[in-house]
């Protein structure tokens, strides 16, 4: 079934840069455990979604439609304003690499999760964070 283009408009209006429900649900399983953090520092290139900074430990929780995730079949299924999305989106994709790089040149740890996975196993994406600052 085709959307209206007001129901596509008031879908995007709802999509949040900070405190998304993916963030919400790995930031309270990292609180859970004790792990104490700061949010969407901006001062950190790509203002991650969790930061350890004494650790420098940067970690994005990225949304699979804004982020591209299997991007080379999903691109596919966008129908409308491709001329759009498309490029946006690619830039996106283009984006979080040069953050990621210019991170990890800098000394940092980047750990990235879609939101499927943080969705599906948040304590899992926790271990695995917990990991990372256990060893730094």
């Amino acid at each position: 079934m085709m959307k209206t283009k007001e129901q596509i408009s008031y879908n995007m209006k709802q999509v949040k840069c900070k405190d998304s429900e993916i963030e919400r649900i790995l930031r309270n399983e990292l609180w859970k455990r004790g792990l104490r953090y700061r949010k969407n520092v901006k001062t950190i290139m790509g203002k991650p979604d969790i930061v350890f900074k004494r650790k420098k430990v940067a970690i994005f929780c990225d949304s699979e439609f804004w982020h591209g995730y299997d991007w080379e079949h999903k691109n596919k299924e966008i129908k409308t304003r491709r001329e759009f999305w498309i490029p946006k989106i690619e830039r996106n994709i283009e984006r979080d690499r040069e953050v990621t790089k210019t991170l990890e040149d800098e000394g940092w740890t980047v750990v990235r999760f879609w939101g499927k996975q943080i969705k599906k196993d948040p304590t899992g994406c926790a271990d695995v964070i917990e990991d990372i600052l256990r060893r730094k």
